[in-house]
């Protein structure tokens, strides 16, 4: 998979561009704030329909335009579509297949897959749990798009259950408000356990054929590290007592659900479901007792998490590549967070891709490794740079 060509319409700092794109390595080089990951952000927004740097579309649209659009054509397995986005803040946003509008924005996912590294990819180790969510949420939608609807509905569920539990928590205790209230959280009860119990499902699956991706790829870019050393582990809010398959998981969400009753009356707010799970990491340490493990947020060094963080993301391109697909790879500015040994390392285990993506602020940030085609971006131009 590749993208031949990218065209802007009001996007971030660009009134308009179109440009064409080769297979194999491109670099957009340019100083910070000339629009270079603006380019890059655009293609892997057709990949999710978010951003990796803002958590809104708003700041996506350029200052003073009403709307922005995000066009590209994808050329996969030979053939190209043309994959497109309106971008409308305030309003709903529209998106296109060949110029054909689809019913929902979300039509379009799969049809460009990316895999972004980031200097905002130490959150992934140094975040919050919801960074690390999000990350398996991203990665589940990118294998199986129709899992995008999954997480939508687990979402609007939440947030009415929330509601309810608020109400009933406000309201005085017997009055017809709460007794409404209360007798309509069983059926979003039910409803949070089949949408959380399917989720859940996959995440668990989804760990389980990621991490032993994430050991052979931490001994790639960590200095003397084995592939026992990275670990990945599933950490739910409550105890699967060996729960697996979709049914079973959502038995044991509505009893917990159950058993925390009060608690979530006294607090608003629900306290049990995938939105409360944590994906641990830990990494293998030798001591004078042995092995041990410690968890890489709090006790790993600055070269340890960016290792493990790196790791994360070359994990999720190999499992994409074993599920037979080749997505796009952007590495955005992440070359001056490294030191030149794992610069090397990174260009040289992810050079083989059919498309890899670049920006940096000067040239001699970029391996020879990924020498290609270059870009200057500078002044609201990109130009091909020979």
């Amino acid at each position: 998979m590749h993208v031949a060509r990218l065209s802007l319409h009001d996007f971030r700092s660009y009134r308009q561009l179109d440009i064409a794109l080769d297979p194999g390595a491109t670099a957009f080089i340019g100083r910070n704030g000339q629009g270079k990951t603006n380019l890059v952000e655009a293609i892997d927004y057709l990949s999710r329909l978010g951003s990796h740097r803002v958590a809104t579309d708003a700041p996506l649209v350029r200052a003073g335009a009403e709307q922005g659009l995000v066009r590209a054509a994808v050329v996969r397995d030979g053939r190209e579509a043309i994959i497109e986005v309106e971008l409308n803040p305030g309003r709903a946003n529209r998106a296109r297949i060949n110029r054909s509008q689809v019913p929902r924005p979300r039509e379009i996912l799969g049809l460009v897959r990316t895999v972004v590294f980031s200097p905002e990819d130490l959150t992934l180790v140094k975040g919050d749990p919801s960074d690390r969510r999000r990350f398996l949420d991203d990665l589940l939608v990118l294998r199986t798009p129709r899992l995008a609807g999954v997480r939508a509905d687990y979402d609007r569920v939440l947030r009415q259950r929330n509601s309810l539990l608020k109400t009933a928590r406000n309201a005085r205790r017997g009055s017809s408000s709460q007794d409404s209230a209360l007798s309509t959280l069983g059926t979003w009860d039910a409803h949070l356990a089949g949408t959380g119990a399917e989720l859940l499902e996959e995440r668990l699956a989804l760990v389980d054929a990621l991490r032993p991706y994430v050991g052979k790829a931490y001994e790639a870019v960590a200095r003397g590290a084995s592939r026992d050393d990275a670990h990945i582990a599933y950490k739910p809010s409550f105890d699967l007592e060996g729960a697996t398959r979709r049914d079973d998981l959502a038995t044991r969400l509505l009893v917990e659900v159950e058993r925390r009753r009060g608690d979530e009356l006294d607090r608003g707010i629900s306290l049990v479901g995938p939105h409360r799970d944590e994906l641990v990491l830990t990494l293998g340490h030798s001591n004078a007792e042995g092995q041990t493990s410690l968890p890489v947020k709090g006790y790993a060094s600055h070269g340890e998490s960016w290792s493990f963080a790196l790791a994360l993301r070359l994990a999720s391109y190999d499992l994409l590549r074993a599920d037979g697909d080749d997505p796009i790879l952007i590495l955005d500015d992440v070359f001056a967070e490294l030191d030149t040994e794992r610069r090397q390392q990174l260009a040289e285990l992810v050079a083989g891709a059919e498309q890899v993506l670049v920006t940096a602020a000067v040239a001699a940030d970029v391996p020879e490794a990924l020498a290609g085609t270059r870009f200057l971006v500078g002044g609201g131009e990109v130009r091909r740079d020979g």
